[in-house]
């Protein structure tokens, strides 16, 4: 953390990367916050609303909101002050510097900037680009009512708000402003979001909604029982997390961010906007090793609501709200990401076969009954139902845990936590003596051992495979030893855990498979995934090489920008963040290793 080095001028590589930004949010939507200065993303009122702001995955045509000084920048450095979500960023330039704060009022619906003058005097520039429903709808803008200064743009069903104090003016699409300040001057701009058909939104008190913010955030952040030597990372992963939750549902998006490519350039772009029942053992691990029980239980009750129903509607994804249909289609319109295309809205693995799902549902559904977050009960007949079902297909292909778009195939993963639902069924069952076939789910769970064993395991290799009968390793399988499928010192387990180690690592990083080696339906080489680098350190621990694991762990913090975010994939030979951005999934990851490791 600390120094951040701008783009040269003049350079090839123009714009921010990924890891330029920062995030800002209040627990409803989030925005991405660049080193220089502009926001080139938010979605407004929710994560997966369209977006006013998407130069992200476009140009400044496409929305944007910049604030930094009018002549060239030396110097940038930024930090969330203290534990909390409110960011600054301290340009220098050849005659002064300043600061600009950055946050979302926890109240909700405005986005706050205020610049301070801290040395010199420096010119300062404001551009306000706004553009709804993802960059394409050019709103009207007219000033605010007499005795109010600012804007108010509208179109469609949305509104903005626009207030400060100095003059604004426009220029072609855009609403500019041009100030000078010197140490101790203070300029506050607030952005108040509203639907189009209600009233204008009252202008918020700039200071109050600081002082509110900041003592949310520090006041949650004091909630953390993790005091090992990373306590730093792990609250900064803990916080990127709660941002990414959703107040009033419960849910946790993956990513406040659609289509940030894993490739640069490339086709393989999605829309990580929604919420993962996948993600919801390792979740309730992470915010109950923490100490966070009541997120943990707003989270558990929300995965309880999003799956309820029919079992053989169970989908791999839900919105926030537990949406079941989330159409995937492209916004032509909007140039990508430094040209990687297509941009994708909605997410079609939502109705994709992928059995791991029932596992990981049944572990989390048995882990809130063991911690007491739930009655055991109470939610008997939802898991019954969902084992009930999952006897009738398990024994099909799927589209695995990385939601492959080449066909279905047998993944030894896949089975595996088939073989986890049932066993947690039937411990469940068993802990709480609750009516149950067991000895017929018994001898399910016995024979599922059996297969992944005999047809997921390589003799002539010497490890398990990413698919039954195969010869082609995936990463997925360092969970097999967390999952109690078998120990990690299984002399089996431990050949694999070499394998990948020794096979899918590119300069200290686990990729996910090869994917030269593996038709999963796109083309091109990704980055390697960073969830998968945090598992290895896990298989390392669990095996106990506790110094190798601590290294390897180091060196995965090192990868983090300067204000300790993680995107979904790291390049290691450009060296720069690939995918969406921040990821959940790679907080987890870290936070779950970090606590394995212990103090």
């Amino acid at each position: 953390m600390g120094s951040h080095q701008l783009t040269p001028p003049g350079s090839d590589d123009t714009g921010n990367r990924i890891e330029d930004y920062a995030l800002i949010g209040d627990c409803r939507t989030a925005a991405l916050v660049g080193i220089d200065g502009s926001i080139d993303w938010l979605c407004w009122p929710r994560f997966d609303s369209p977006a006013c702001f998407a130069a992200l995955l476009g140009t400044t045509e496409n929305g944007r909101w910049r604030i930094a000084p009018a002549a060239p920048t030396t110097r940038a450095t930024r930090r969330y002050l203290g534990d909390t979500m409110v960011l600054e960023t301290l340009f220098q330039t050849s005659t002064g510097s300043i600061a600009v704060i950055d946050f979302m009022a926890h109240d909700g619906g405005s986005l706050i900037r205020i610049v301070e003058g801290r040395t010199g005097r420096v010119d300062v520039e404001m551009e306000l680009e706004l553009r709804f429903e993802y960059g394409s709808a050019v709103p009207w803008v007219t000033h605010l009512p007499s005795g109010s200064a600012g804007i108010r743009a509208v179109a469609g069903p949305d509104q903005v708000a626009l207030r400060t104090t100095i003059p604004l003016f426009g220029r072609g699409l855009s609403t500019v402003g041009q100030f000078t300040v010197v140490p101790g001057d203070r300029i506050g701009f607030t952005l108040t979001h509203a639907a189009s058909h209600d009233p204008l939104p009252a202008a918020p008190d700039i200071d109050a909604e600081l002082r509110a913010t900041l003592k949310f955030w520090s006041n949650w952040a004091e909630r953390c029982t993790y005091r090992g030597r990373w306590a730093p990372a792990v609250r900064r992963s803990l916080l990127t997390l709660k941002a990414l939750s959703h107040r009033v549902t419960g849910g946790i998006v993956a990513a406040p961010t659609t289509s940030l490519p894993e490739q640069l350039g490339g086709a393989r772009n999605w829309d990580y906007r929604y919420c993962w029942p996948r993600d919801a053992a390792f979740t309730l691990q992470a915010l109950l090793n923490a100490g966070y029980r009541d997120e943990a239980q707003a989270w558990s009750a929300w995965l309880r609501r999003a799956v309820a129903g029919a079992p053989d509607q169970l989908r791999t994804l839900y919105g926030l709200g537990g949406e079941r249909w989330l159409p995937e289609h492209t916004l032509p319109w909007l140039s990508g990401h430094r040209g990687s295309v297509p941009v994708r809205v909605g997410n079609a693995a939502s109705t994709q076969l992928q059995l791991d799902v029932f596992g990981e549902l049944l572990h989390a559904l048995y882990t809130e009954c063991a911690v007491g977050l739930a009655d055991p009960a109470s939610g008997w007949g939802l898991q019954t139902a969902l084992i009930e079902h999952l006897e009738t297909l398990w024994e099909r292909p799927d589209e695995g845990i990385w939601e492959v778009r080449g066909g279905t195939r047998h993944f030894t993963l896949s089975k595996a936590m088939c073989w986890v639902a049932f066993d947690r069924a039937i411990r469940t069952a068993e802990t709480w003596s609750l009516p149950a076939p067991l000895d017929r789910w018994r001898a399910l769970r016995n024979r599922i051992h059996t297969l992944v064993c005999e047809r997921g395991y390589n003799a002539e290799r010497g490890s398990f495979t990413q698919i039954f009968d195969g010869d082609t390793l995936d990463a997925s399988l360092l969970l097999l030893p967390q999952i109690g499928f078998l120990p990690a010192d299984d002399p089996r387990m431990t050949a694999t855990i070499e394998a990948i180690g020794a096979d899918l690592m590119i300069d200290g990083l686990i990729r996910r498979y090869r994917t030269e080696e593996t038709n999963d339906g796109l083309q091109g080489r990704e980055g390697a995934f960073l969830a998968c680098s945090f598992w290895y350190v896990d298989a390392l621990t669990l095996l106990g090489r506790h110094a190798q694991a601590e290294a390897f762990f180091t060196h995965l913090l090192g990868l983090c920008n300067d204000v300790g975010l993680l995107a979904e994939e790291y390049d290691p030979v450009a060296q720069r963040m690939l995918g969406n951005f921040p990821q959940a999934f790679s907080h987890l990851a870290l936070i779950n290793a970090a606590t394995r490791l212990g103090s």
